[in-house]
């Protein structure tokens, strides 16, 4: 019952966004693909995180991703990158942000 009533929400709140003109923001993705953890980096012992924005295209898969903030530096982006570029949303969502933690 509570999927239903969630689902019933949502979709209320798109169409609210939408009749609005706000962007509709992606949510959970219905195929997600974590990042390989970069092997230098883990010998090394380092840890951090990438923020990334992205696009979702009509179909549901992501068309764009951008870095809006990573530490340290580039050492996780390419992996951040590569694993967004690979998850799947509903239909019907525009775009999103996430940050991505890597910990050993």
């Amino acid at each position: 019952m509570y999927c239903n009533s969630h689902q019933g929400l949502r979709a209320a709140l798109l169409a609210a966004m939408m009749a609005v003109g706000l962007p509709a923001f992606a949510g959970n993705p219905i195929k997600r693909v974590e990042p390989v953890y970069p092997a230098d980096a883990a010998r090394a012992g380092i840890t951090g995180y990438v923020e990334l924005e992205y696009s979702v295209g009509p179909d549901g898969k992501v068309t764009d991703v951008s870095v809006v903030d990573a530490k340290p530096g580039r050492t996780f982006v390419a992996a951040a990158i590569k694993a967004v570029k690979q998850w799947e949303f509903a239909p019907g969502e525009t775009h999103g942000k996430v940050r991505l933690e890597f910990k050993l």
